[in-house]
């Protein structure tokens, strides 16, 4: 009985979804490894054995540290928003926190001892935070602010036999480590994806292999997505995400050590240090909703009008599919950018919000705005539509002309 339990955590928490394993038996291109001038020699597999092995993994336990880098080419000002480099006091919030990973490099601490029980400490400066999942609590720690965040399961889902701490919202987001990074880059691959296996590796000195995913489709900033996987025991080390343009990776995430042996137990305890600020966090926090494409723009002086105000609702629709797809936002103001640029009492933080926004762009939609980044362009039209994708300047534009 034991041993099925395992196994079923083992699947649950590494197994590649049965929809994607058959995508993949139909897709997946079966190309052999082949070594790098400075990769290890290893046996050659197809990207199907690769996937599989990474499916197969009965890896439960690790430790070490990690280091992700993110370089979206962010305007200053939103860069600014996102906290910019390292950690900052202030908020216990683990959802503050980890926004922070998408831009710049942090360094992590990481143990892993099944699903119940995980740790992330971000080492950016000399301070720390930590974010602890441990059974049915989550506690976040900052120790510059003396701050502490808790989260408990809500009874509901125990007593709908649902394991320990599965459902918690902000027990998800100690789930950004390589290995989740890697589960949810394979769950999205699908028809529109070429899988192959690339050159060797290692990684924290282990030897791995490159699991390569790159779009068929043209239009998308993404050239590929590599996932280096321990030739040993299919863990995945690594995920790079590189641009279609070129250059270094827009996202790196990696160990740089790695152990497999079983964490002490302690590595998880926590007690609120004396004097410390315990918020309780709510039922339900962190949970997205239809209108949280707009909460940027309401919180963010003289935009709140772009989406439709304080509590404004609005419309999405998800165009397209794969690494093409485009979310068109309509928040149903009325109000565009040319209304707030000949605004004369705007705050001066949404003007420069509009400069920030770069190139100005006609179509048969009319006319707008486009923000670029590395990764991700957003096209804001004059009567305050928004399209946003992982997809090039032109792509906006067309799905606006096909749209409006």
């Amino acid at each position: 009985m034991a041993a099925n339990t395992k196994t079923s955590r083992k699947v649950a928490r590494y197994a590649v979804p049965v929809a994607v394993a058959g995508v993949a038996a139909a897709t997946v291109a079966m190309v052999p490894a082949f070594a790098n001038a400075g990769g290890p020699d290893l046996p050659k597999v197809t990207a199907q054995q690769l996937i599989e092995k990474i499916a197969a993994s009965d890896v439960e336990q690790l430790s070490g540290t990690a280091k992700i880098s993110t370089d979206l080419g962010l305007p200053k000002i939103a860069s600014g928003l996102l906290g910019g480099g390292g950690v900052t006091g202030g908020s216990a919030n683990p959802e503050d926190k980890v926004a922070q990973l998408a831009n710049g490099t942090h360094t992590l601490r990481v143990a892993a001892d099944g699903e119940d029980r995980q740790k992330i400490t971000f080492l950016d400066g000399k301070d720390e935070y930590s974010l602890i999942h441990n059974g049915d609590d989550v506690w976040g720690y900052d120790s510059k602010s003396n701050e502490v965040f808790h989260e408990k399961a809500a009874p509901s889902d125990k007593a709908a036999g649902k394991g320990a701490g599965k459902e918690h919202k902000t027990g998800d987001r100690l789930n950004a480590s390589p290995q989740k990074l890697a589960e949810e880059v394979l769950a999205a691959a699908g028809p529109t994806t070429d899988v192959s296996v690339g050159e060797t590796a290692q990684v924290a000195g282990r030897d791995a292999y490159q699991l390569v995913l790159k779009p068929k489709q043209a239009g998308s900033t993404v050239g590929s997505v590599q996932i280096a996987v321990d030739a040993r025991n299919g863990v995945p080390l690594r995920v790079q995400l590189l641009s279609a343009q070129g250059g270094k990776p827009i996202v790196d995430a990696g160990f740089t050590k790695v152990d497999f042996a079983k964490p002490a137990a302690d590595t998880f305890a926590f007690t609120p240090p004396k004097g410390a600020r315990v918020t309780e966090g709510t039922d339900g926090h962190g949970k997205g909703d239809k209108d949280g494409a707009f909460k940027a723009l309401e919180s963010f002086p003289g935009l709140d009008g772009l989406a439709g105000g304080p509590g404004g609702k609005g419309d999405v629709k998800v165009l397209g599919e794969g690494w093409t797809t485009i979310a068109r936002i309509d928040s149903g103001a009325g109000k565009g950018l040319k209304e707030l640029e000949n605004d004369k009492n705007a705050p001066k933080e949404a003007k420069q919000f509009l400069d920030s926004l770069g190139d100005k762009v006609k179509g048969g939609f009319g006319e707008g705005r486009v923000m670029s980044t590395r990764l991700f362009n957003v096209l804001v039209t004059d009567d305050g539509k928004v399209y946003a994708g992982a997809v090039t300047k032109d792509a906006l534009v067309k799905a606006a002309d096909a749209n409006k």
